[in-house]
């Protein structure tokens, strides 16, 4: 199972126009309680997010000497203190994601890139959609039976095809215990890596019992 970007989203989305003014973006972020949102063009194509922060440069540097504001900033910085409207705001290119991604690429690109939400965008570039931390996150709320089903059918039987029975698999909140018997250590090894990316899973209790270490036989070389 990997849940699609599409199924957690949220088509109801808070955008600015390229041209919007500082002052209805300040009272965009205000009257709709978020911290960013995209900037599209005329297309509805997604070209940048404006966020608190871009905002609060202008606010935070008001009546700072020129002088100083060049050798204390950075050039971009001081654009942005200096810009009138979303496009002169914005951070351009905006990090955006597919509906068709999965969430852990959502995730993924969350982390990486330091935001809380993603516009999510169709092939052509046009907004449909964002998700956030909060709705990543949502993946779990997976009921453990699910994970053990999962694990039990699709991991171990259906790639491995090994038997279930060799297999003791409990799951709470989330958390994996795997015990039992593979029949070869690297079998064993890849079920749990396998396991650990298993949709829900918070950890993964690796307590199955590994045969020996095989012992190749090694040739002695022949005499000459």
């Amino acid at each position: 199972m990997s849940t699609t970007v599409k199924t957690v989203m949220s088509t109801h989305v808070v955008a600015a126009r390229k041209a919007a003014s500082y002052k209805e973006l300040a009272a965009m972020l205000r009257e709709r309680r978020v911290s960013a949102f995209p900037v599209i063009d005329d297309d509805n194509r997604v070209i940048g997010v404006v966020s608190e922060a871009d905002l609060l440069t202008k606010e935070a540097l008001d009546g700072v000497i020129p002088g100083v504001f060049t050798g204390m900033f950075r050039h971009q910085e001081k654009t942005k203190a200096e810009a009138l409207t979303a496009a002169e705001l914005m951070t351009s290119p905006a990090v955006t994601v597919g509906p068709d991604e999965s969430v852990i690429l959502a995730a993924k690109l969350m982390y990486a890139n330091r935001v809380k939400r993603l516009p999510v965008v169709d092939a052509d570039g046009k907004l449909v959609g964002i998700v956030t931390r909060a709705d990543v996150l949502a993946v779990y709320d997976r009921k453990d039976a699910d994970i053990r089903r999962e694990i039990t059918d699709t991991v171990i039987l259906g790639h491995h095809l090994c038997d279930p029975e060799r297999f003791t698999v409990t799951v709470a909140d989330g958390v994996v215990t795997l015990a039992g018997a593979p029949e070869t250590a690297y079998v064993g090894h890849d079920i749990v890596e396998e396991v650990r990316h298993v949709e829900g899973v918070v950890a993964v209790r690796d307590r199955l019992t590994y045969p020996p270490a095989e012992h190749r036989a090694t040739q002695t070389p022949l005499a000459m």
